[in-house]
């Protein structure tokens, strides 16, 4: 069973910087979309950042401007840099990709466990 290992979550004060990275437990066939979640205490799960193969990036609004994402396809990786962050950042955050264990197997999409990052002064 393939899993997402995430690191880089924290407490920060507001304006600081983070870095999450997020890589596979185990050689793949192949990853396609990668992209980063993220979920605050009594609300849904929202998108975050997401990043293609060939890397096209998209952002959510709140972001766009302060996190990048950013991917190093031969290590399986994907990462989030979060800057001028602020209060309302707060959140667990979850990496997400989507991958072919082999090449008969399907394509699946895959969670991690989640990483926090507190925003707070």
């Amino acid at each position: 069973q393939v899993q997402l290992v995430e690191s880089g979550g924290g407490l920060v004060q507001p304006g600081g910087s983070l870095r999450l990275s997020c890589a596979t437990s185990q050689s793949i066939f192949d990853i396609y979309l990668m992209g980063w979640y993220r979920q605050a205490p009594g609300k849904q799960r929202e998108l975050v950042a997401t990043i293609s193969k060939g890397g096209t990036t998209s952002y959510a609004d709140s972001v766009k401007g302060r996190f990048t994402i950013f991917r190093n396809n031969a290590k399986n990786t994907v990462y989030l840099q979060m800057n001028s962050l602020k209060p309302e950042d707060t959140a667990a955050y979850y990496c997400n990709a989507d991958i072919k264990i082999a090449t008969m197997l399907p394509l699946v999409s895959y969670w991690g466990q989640g990483t926090q990052v507190t925003v707070s002064s």
